[in-house]
């Protein structure tokens, strides 16, 4: 049987577009498993504690998931300090919390993780000002440039992320022993997987003739934060006060400023479409930091408001200990 060439192009463009169709719509049933699946697993803090004559310092608090932790904590009554790199959009901040939860004990203070000068300043004012300290939230964090540095000489994205944490968390923690059941909350992340060898001596050296250092930095950052809770949870044995770490999860926050234009443009689109929320990532930062029920599992790691498995790039029993030492000997902690 005869086909002419112009039926024959009509019937293989009917096929393709109907193979074409049948893969786009294999595309959005998967891509519309992975968007069911972030939601329904993601934990919620159902605590309904009331935080009425309590502090809580929020750092990085005028956006993301250091915002709504703050707003949440503000909700329970808690007199709420936003410990912020930017005054004016700090400022902003304190303003829309007053007025979402009719909470007006909410204040903004100045923090430069990236500066110790300025952490020095914003723990000396603290315990000259504060009656107590419940809470401390070291939620602020960055992505940069790997090569950029702080005026202090440091790797910015390690001093944002790690060492300014852990200078602040020690210069307050006299200061955080004097309130009954205080709590440490550190915002890690499952990037904390990919730090493997972690070289305690080299922490602020990159590898300049290797591509993705910017997130290998970053990785290396956060496994520093639960390697600094492990350990601070061992300091903290004898004391009312515990400490935790944990993965928010995927969100969409300001975290991502510093990438280059179009690599972020690209990473928003995906995040926003299949990641959570910021709310969402919030809940288990304010779990730890409210839960009664975590009392006993100072030191552990914390993902949708349950405790999982230490990473195994964490599980070095000696390694949190010489990054410590090490810490310390960068922040010039025992200085003055």
């Amino acid at each position: 049987m005869y086909i002419k060439r112009e039926q024959f192009s009509i019937t293989i463009g009917r096929t393709t577009m109907a193979c074409g169709l049948c893969i786009l719509l294999w595309v959005a049933a998967v891509l519309v498993v992975i968007k069911l699946y972030v939601k329904l697993t993601t934990g919620w803090c159902r605590s309904n504690v009331c935080l009425v004559g309590k502090t809580a310092i929020v750092t990085g608090a005028n956006t993301g998931i250091g915002y709504e932790t703050a707003e949440d904590l503000a909700k329970r009554g808690a007199r709420v300090i936003l410990a912020c790199r930017d005054p004016t959009r700090g400022q902003d901040a304190a303003e829309k919390i007053i007025k979402a939860t009719d909470n007006k004990n909410v204040e903004v203070k100045l923090l430069d993780l990236s500066s110790f000068k300025s952490i020095r300043q914003f723990a000396s004012d603290i315990i000259a000002t504060e009656e107590r300290l419940d809470i401390l939230v070291n939620n602020a964090g960055l992505g940069s440039k790997a090569d950029k540095k702080t005026e202090d000489g440091l790797l910015l994205v390690m001093q944002a992320n790690y060492f300014g944490p852990f200078l602040l968390t020690n210069l307050l923690l006299a200061f955080i022993k004097k309130t009954p059941n205080a709590r440490i909350v550190n915002v890690a992340s499952a990037a904390a997987k990919h730090a493997a060898g972690l070289d305690v001596q080299n922490l602020n050296t990159i590898r300049h003739d290797r591509a993705g250092q910017g997130f290998a930095l970053y990785s290396r950052s956060k496994l520093c934060n639960i390697l600094f809770t492990l350990e601070l949870a061992k300091r903290l044995q004898g004391t009312t006060v515990t400490t935790y770490s944990l993965h928010p999860g995927v969100v969409l926050t300001d975290i991502m400023r510093r990438v280059p234009q179009t690599l972020r443009f690209i990473i928003e689109q995906v995040i926003n479409w299949f990641c959570k929320s910021r709310l969402e990532g919030a809940q288990t930062t304010i779990y730890c930091s409210v839960a009664k029920e975590i009392a006993s599992l100072s030191g552990r790691h914390f993902h949708d408001c349950h405790v999982v498995d230490t990473y195994k790039t964490a599980q070095d029993p000696d390694i949190s200990k010489q990054l410590w030492k090490v810490s310390e000997e960068v922040v010039k902690l025992n200085r003055n």
